[in-house]
């Protein structure tokens, strides 16, 4: 096991890891709209999404993996509401790519924050398809 860690993301707020790589797979931590500094990405739903797809995009990358790699998602959305401006920014990030994915409305966040994004990606270049 291979705990990740990079500067191009907020480090961990907590006794955890930004990602893991076990075994041809790599387990991201939840990311919150916190820019590397630790500030808070804006207030609104659209500027922290982008925010946690950027933390997920340079956590995967210290990993030696790419959006590309996803293959499932959870999106934790402090409102259920917010689903649409979420999900057509989601898609921007990875475009034909179609990883599986659950969405879940939570009754807050850390930092009181409106959206956390995990996933878990293939590492191994042997298990991509």
């Amino acid at each position: 096991m291979k705990c990740i860690k990079t500067t191009d993301a907020p480090e961990a707020i907590g006794p955890y890891s930004q990602a893991v790589k076990v075994r041809g797979f790599i387990y991201t931590s939840g990311q919150i709209a916190l820019m590397p500094n630790g500030e808070l990405a804006g207030t609104d739903v659209e500027t922290q999404t982008h925010q946690v797809l950027k933390n997920l995009h340079y956590v995967l990358e210290a990993s030696g993996a790419h959006l590309n790699d996803v293959v499932k998602t959870t999106i934790y959305l402090s409102d259920m509401n917010d689903f649409a401006q979420v999900n057509a920014i989601y898609g921007r990030y990875f475009g034909t790519h179609r990883p599986a994915r659950s969405t879940v409305e939570v009754s807050r966040l850390p930092r009181d924050v409106k959206i956390e994004i995990d996933c878990i990606a293939v590492a191994d270049a042997n298990m991509r398809f």
